[in-house]
């Protein structure tokens, strides 16, 4: 375990610089930049900063490698940006990453079924309706309540399912490719699979947009730290950790995410919100006590 630590903290930063993405990418929707818009030029900065990197290896060293790969452009890129950052048009930014933080149990019970290393018992499914019933508030939190459109939080939840494929496909390519590898092709990938989305939705984001300080600002935070950088090191966290103890420290997202819409944005904190955070979180504390007991047991064994 001691050994194990350096990747514990890398996991809990990464995560924390994740939970304030989605008020970056808010401030730059108010600046009038689109979602897709947002996602295209994060990757892209991220992308070309990664080329003096590059180690030369340009494929897969198969067709089914090459195919996770484009998979993981594709959840952990495309799908899960626009799902997200369209989801930051019809509710606020805490709402978002709140809903993100079930990703963790939705990647635990994903993981029990498919890979079948753990067998998923009544307690796991308790903590997992546990945070599911935080969600639920959070969903009749504001938006819900007063607009009656659930828009929002439905394609924040997709956007964790994105995440929950992502994780595992990561899981399956551990140990094969050098992680500077997976993170190149993710965003090549998660580039090529968004830019047919522009034949439908033409591009609207001027020069002059991006040259404004906040915009570039906020594009470079995203691209260079929230993409590069924490791309890398979250990919070498779940190999290192597995992709069910990595993603549980995504619940550090929310906590971070409120306080700072709460200071930048000016979201209001409510009390609906507060209870369904403190839910999640307990489901995914709960079930995170139930795998470290069980692995103690097995150890014992």
């Amino acid at each position: 375990m001691a050994g194990k630590s350096i990747y514990h903290i890398i996991a809990i930063v990464t995560a924390a610089i994740w939970g304030t993405t989605f008020i970056s990418s808010k401030i730059l929707l108010e600046q009038g930049l689109q979602p897709a818009e947002i996602m295209i030029l994060r990757f892209v900065i991220a992308y070309l900063c990664m080329l003096p990197f590059w180690r030369g290896r340009l494929f897969a060293d198969n067709w089914r490698d090459e195919l996770q790969m484009v998979v993981l452009g594709i959840t952990g890129g495309s799908m899960y940006f626009l799902l997200e950052n369209t989801a930051l048009l019809y509710t606020q930014a805490s709402n978002v990453a709140i809903i993100i933080a079930s990703t963790p149990l939705l990647t635990t019970l994903a993981v029990h079924f498919i890979s079948r290393q753990e067998k998923a018992d009544k307690r796991l499914y308790a903590c997992s309706l546990l945070s599911l019933a935080g969600v639920a508030l959070v969903v009749m939190n504001g938006e819900f309540i007063l607009k009656l459109n659930p828009m929002g939080d439905l394609l924040t939840l997709g956007a964790a399912i994105m995440w929950v494929i992502y994780s595992i496909v990561v899981l399956r390519l551990e140990g094969k490719y050098h992680s500077l590898i997976i993170t190149r092709k993710i965003f090549f990938y998660g580039i090529l699979t968004l830019a047919p989305y522009f034949l439908f939705k033409p591009w609207g984001t001027t020069w002059q947009m991006i040259a404004e300080s906040t915009v570039m600002g906020n594009l470079l935070f995203l691209g260079v730290i929230a993409s590069l950088i924490c791309y890398w090191t979250w990919n070498i966290v779940i190999e290192k950790l597995g992709a069910i103890h990595a993603t549980n420290y995504l619940y550090i997202n929310p906590i971070v995410a409120m306080i700072t819409a709460y200071i930048i944005l000016h979201e209001r904190i409510t009390a609906l919100a507060i209870v369904g955070t403190t839910l999640i979180m307990l489901g995914v504390y709960m079930a995170e006590r139930k795998k470290s007991a069980t692995k103690g047991d097995n150890d014992r064994n």
